[in-house]
C-alpha cells in the first residue's frame, strides 16, 4: 500500500503548530519533523491559505518532488475530510477550554492530539484508534538481535 494513502486511511493527526501569524517556513519545518519520522508523501492537499501558497512552502515541495493539491477557493467540499477534522477540533478542544496563554494552547492541543492517536476509537477503523490501526499497517520490524542474550548479567548475582 502506498504510503500517501496509508496516511489517509489511518486518519492519523500527525502534527498542528499552535502560534500567531504562522508563515510557510513555519509549515515547511513542521512538514520536515514528520517527513524525518515517516518519509515524504507523494501529494499534500491543502486550502489556500497564506502558509501553504507561500513560496518557502512551494520550493520545499518542488525540491523534493511533492505534489502540492490546493482546494478550489472558496470550495471547502474539496478538502471535507480535513474541514471535518477542523471542526470537530474546534468543538471538542477549543471551544472547550479556556486558552490562557500561548503555552497553555500548545498542551491543551497537545493532549487532545494524543487523545485523538491514541484513545479515541474511529468507525472507518473498524473502531481501532489511529495508532492501532497504524501499527497494523506497517510491517513488523525484524531483529536481527539473538532472541536470548548470550550472557545474563542477572545470572552473575
Amino acid at each position: 500500500m502506498a504510503q500517501g494513502r496509508l496516511y489517509w486511511m489511518r486518519r492519523e493527526w500527525l502534527a498542528i503548530d499552535a502560534g500567531q501569524n504562522l508563515k510557510g517556513e513555519d509549515v515547511v519545518m513542521s512538514l520536515q519533523r514528520i517527513c524525518a519520522e515517516r518519509g515524504l508523501p507523494r501529494t499534500i492537499k491543502t486550502d489556500n491559505g497564506s502558509e501553504f501558497i507561500s513560496k518557502a512552502m512551494d520550493k520545499w515541495a518542488y525540491e523534493r518532488g511533492v505534489e502540492l493539491d490546493f482546494s478550489r477557493p472558496g470550495k471547502p467540499t474539496d478538502n471535507a475530510r480535513v474541514e471535518s477534522f477542523n471542526g470537530r477540533l474546534r468543538q471538542e478542544c477549543l471551544n472547550a477550554h479556556w486558552l490562557l496563554s500561548l503555552d497553555d494552547a500548545k498542551a491543551k492541543i497537545g493532549a487532545r492530539k494524543r487523545y485523538y492517536n491514541e484513545s479515541r476509537p474511529h468507525s472507518s477503523l473498524q473502531w481501532d484508534t489511529p495508532a492501532e490501526f497504524a501499527r497494523s499497517c506497517w510491517p513488523k520490524p525484524t531483529s536481527t538481535i539473538a532472541q536470548k542474550p548470550e550472557i545474563s548479567v542477572s545470572e552473575r548475582y
